[in-house]
């Protein structure tokens, strides 16, 4: 039947200093992460134009307003996609049209992607605490669906700290961020090297091994979350 909703999430990400990634590995990033929810939308756009309505919502977070160290292109990606969002949003809007694009801002969710992320830091990857579980961010992205006239939504009060704190005192955030980003990122235990990366093709291989909606951190996550 016709599409009424369209939700975009592709995502693929390498978690290393920008310049222990290599071009190839950016450009992968981006293609996934920022052009993967272009074409995405445009498909979308196809199928919704005929009847007038629809809505799309894109999952942000709050690295697309505020970029930390070890994940250059992940950020890149997710700033693009922000801009990419205003200017569809307004064009929409210009149309009168009765199709919606919101955005949602998500803070860290702890999903299998830290086990399969291509890393080249020394630790273990993890999530920036506090970490919220996946339902948290798929509460947020039904209200968004709810509520299609919105313009964003930030889950979590950790994505509101962040986004507000870097509009009004982003040289002070340089400055924690540099001190704490990369440590933040990891664990204690060391990288073996030999984990699974998702970059060029899916980690679950072609036996279609399900990893499932939850990462190792389900001791350390919040099941409850705002939702502004």
């Amino acid at each position: 039947g016709p599409v009424d909703a369209w939700i975009n999430v592709a995502f693929t990400s390498v978690f290393a200093r920008f310049e222990d990634i290599r071009p190839e590995e950016f450009r992968r990033v981006t293609e996934v992460t920022y052009l993967g929810y272009v074409n995405g939308t445009r498909a979308a756009l196809r199928l919704m134009r005929p009847r007038g309505r629809g809505t799309i919502v894109q999952v942000g977070s709050a690295l697309g307003h505020r970029g930390i160290p070890g994940q250059s292109a992940y950020c890149g990606a997710k700033h693009a996609l922000e801009g990419f969002h205003d200017s569809l949003r307004t064009e929409l809007m210009h149309d009168r049209s009765g199709i919606h694009v919101t955005v949602v801002e998500m803070p860290a969710v702890n999903t299998p992607q830290f086990d399969w992320v291509l890393s080249r830091l020394p630790g273990k990857a993890q999530p920036v605490p506090p970490i919220y579980q996946p339902e948290v961010a798929a509460r947020g992205v039904l209200k968004a669906l709810d509520h299609p006239r919105r313009r964003a939504r930030w889950v979590g009060l950790s994505t509101a700290g962040t986004i507000l704190a870097n509009r009004v005192a982003a040289g002070l955030l340089d400055r924690y961020l540099a001190r704490t980003g990369l440590s933040s990122q990891q664990t204690d235990e060391p990288r073996t090297g030999s984990e699974p990366a998702n970059l060029w093709e899916p980690a679950d291989g072609a036996g279609g091994h399900d990893f499932g909606a939850h990462g190792r951190f389900d001791d350390r996550s919040r099941s409850r979350g705002f939702i502004g």
